[in-house]
C-alpha cells in the first residue's frame, strides 16, 4: 500500500474518532443513532444484522477439461472459481452467475464451515447471467443449510449501505462495505440488464456472490465490474436485482429454462443526438425502432419513433429497462407504456405474448431475424438491435455491424436479406465492423 494511501486512511478515521463520541454520548443517544450500536461491546456495528446471513454465502468451484497437453488423467479439473447464495436450504438452492458455471462438467460448494459438497446444475440464463445449482446430499434438510432471506430490491435508493459478500482473489469469504450508487444500469452488453450499481469493493470470484442491505437480506447477484484497466476494484460495480433473480430462478426450478414473452416491438437507447433529432428535451428514454406486424406492441397502436418514457410505473432510463421488465413478465401480462409521439405524451397498454418461433419478420423499414434487427443505411445493411439471450446476442452479432455476405454470397436490400437468412440451419455472415472484416456464425 502506497504511504498516500496510508495517509487517506489516517484522516478518515480521525474523522471518525471525533463523530462516534458524540452519538454515543449516552446509551440514548447510541440507540437513535443510524448506525447499530452494539453495547455490550461499546462499538458501532453491522455484524448482528449480517453474521445471519454469512453462512449461506458459498463457494462455487466448476471443474472441466484444462487446456494443455493431455496428461491422461481424465479426470475434470478447476477452471474456474466464483461465489453463490444458498436461497433455499430445504432443496439445496444456490444461485450464482452463469459466467461461473460456464463450461463446467462437475461443480463443488464449499460452506464456511469448511464441507464442500458437490452440486448439479438445474439450468442457466444467458440474457440474465444467472444460473441455479442444486447441493448434492443424500438428505439435504440434514445438513443444517442456512439460507438467505431475499427482499424486493425494487425498494431500494440510491444511497443505501450495501455490503458485498464473496470469495475475491482466492480469499477466505470476504465482506466489503459501500453505498447503492445507482439503480436501473444498463448499456453494457446485449443482455437484458436492470444493474445495481454500488462502490462496495468488489473482485475477481466475487461473481454470484450476494449483494445484501444494512439487514443482512438480498438485494442482488454481484455480476460484473467496470474497471479502467488491470481488471481490478475501481468502485464500480453491478448487480443483478433480487426482482430479477427471483424471478429467473424460479422459471429454471421449474423446467430449466427461461421461456421469454414478446411484445413485437424492438428499442433503441434515447441519447442527446437523437432526442435533438426528435425536438425533445429529455435524454432518457427508450426508442421504438420498428414493431412487428400482427404483434401486440402493433395492435396497442405503438409506432416507429414512439419514445416509450415509462413501463409499469417505473421511469425508464433506456432500452434496458424495458427489455428487463418485457423479460420477466408472464406471457399474458398487461404492461402500461407511456410515451411521447411528436412531443406529445400518450399511453397504451401492451400485452406480453408467448414467444413465436419465425424466423424471419420483413417489415417496411427493418428486417428481424433471430434476435437481429436490421435497416438499410446508405445503402448498406445495418443491424442497429440486438435483443438479449437472442441467438444473434450469442452468435456476438453487434449493433452497427454491415452486412456484406451471408454464406458468402453478397445480399443488398431489405428482400434479399430476408430471403437469405429465412429457414432453419445456422448462417454465416461476413460483416464490417468498425471498418474490419469480422465472421459471426448465426445460430
Amino acid at each position: 500500500m502506497r504511504r498516500t494511501d496510508i495517509r487517506a486512511g489516517g484522516l478518515s478515521l480521525l474523522a471518525l474518532v471525533a463523530v462516534v463520541p458524540l452519538l454515543a454520548a449516552t446509551p440514548a443517544a447510541a440507540q437513535q443513532s443510524p448506525v447499530p450500536f452494539d453495547a455490550r461491546r461499546g462499538v458501532f456495528s453491522f455484524a448482528s444484522g449480517l453474521e445471519q446471513a454469512l453462512p449461506a454465502v458459498v463457494q462455487v468451484t466448476t471443474l472441466g477439461q484444462s487446456e494443455g497437453p493431455r496428461s491422461g488423467d481424465s479426470e475434470p479439473r478447476p477452471i474456474s472459481s466464483g461465489s453463490g447464495a444458498i436461497i433455499d436450504a430445504a432443496e439445496g438452492i444456490v444461485v450464482t452467475n452463469n459466467h461461473v458455471v460456464e463450461g463446467g462438467r462437475k461443480f463443488t460448494v464449499d460452506l464456511i464451515d469448511g464441507r464442500i459438497f458437490d452440486a448439479v446444475l438445474i439450468g442457466t440464463d444467458k440474457a440474465t447471467d444467472l444460473a441455479v445449482l442444486k447441493i448434492e446430499a443424500g438428505s439435504v434438510p440434514a445438513l443444517g443449510l442456512s439460507q438467505i432471506e431475499v427482499v424486493n430490491s425494487d425498494s431500494l435508493r440510491t444511497g443505501d449501505l450495501a455490503f458485498a459478500v464473496g470469495y475475491p482473489l482466492g480469499l477466505d469469504q470476504t465482506l466489503t462495505m459501500g453505498v447503492i450508487s445507482g439503480l436501473g444500469r444498463s448499456g453494457m452488453g446485449d443482455r437484458i440488464e436492470d444493474y445495481i450499481q454500488t462502490d462496495a469493493a468488489v473482485n475477481s470470484g466475487n461473481s454470484g456472490g450476494p449483494l445484501l442491505d444494512s439487514r443482512g437480506r438480498l438485494i442482488g447477484i454481484n455480476t460484473a465490474i467496470l474497471s479502467g484497466g488491470g481488471g481490478g476494484n475501481d468502485g464500480i460495480a453491478f448487480a443483478v436485482p433480487s426482482r430479477i433473480l427471483m424471478y429467473v430462478a424460479a422459471q429454471l426450478r421449474e423446467s430449466g429454462e427461461v421461456r421469454r414473452g414478446s411484445t413485437g416491438a424492438i428499442f433503441g437507447s434515447l441519447n442527446a443526438e437523437r432526442s435533438r433529432d426528435f425536438g425533445l428535451g429529455i435524454v432518457r428514454g427508450a426508442v421504438i425502432e420498428d414493431v412487428a406486424p400482427g404483434s401486440s406492441a402493433e395492435a396497442a397502436g405503438l409506432r416507429r419513433g414512439d419514445v416509450v418514457t415509462r413501463i409499469q410505473s417505473r421511469a425508464v432510463s433506456n432500452a434496458g429497462t424495458v427489455a428487463a421488465t418485457v423479460g420477466i413478465a408472464e406471457p399474458g401480462a398487461q404492461l402500461g407504456i407511456v410515451y411521447l409521439r411528436e412531443g406529445r405524451e400518450a399511453r397504451a397498454t401492451v400485452v406480453v405474448e408467448p414467444a413465436v418461433e419465425r424466423s424471419v419478420l420483413l417489415g417496411a423499414d427493418t428486417v428481424m431475424a433471430r434476435g437481429a434487427s436490421v435497416r438499410v443505411v446508405s445503402e448498406d445493411l445495418q443491424v442497429f438491435a440486438v435483443e438479449g439471450g437472442s441467438p444473434a446476442a450469442a452468435a456476438e452479432l453487434q449493433a452497427g455491424d454491415l452486412i456484406r455476405l451471408i454464406d458468402d454470397t453478397p445480399v443488398s436490400g431489405l428482400a434479399a436479406l430476408a430471403a437469405a437468412l429465412d429457414g432453419s440451419g445456422q448462417r454465416i455472415l461476413s460483416v464490417m465492423r468498425a471498418g474490419e472484416p469480422v465472421e459471426v456464425i448465426l445460430p
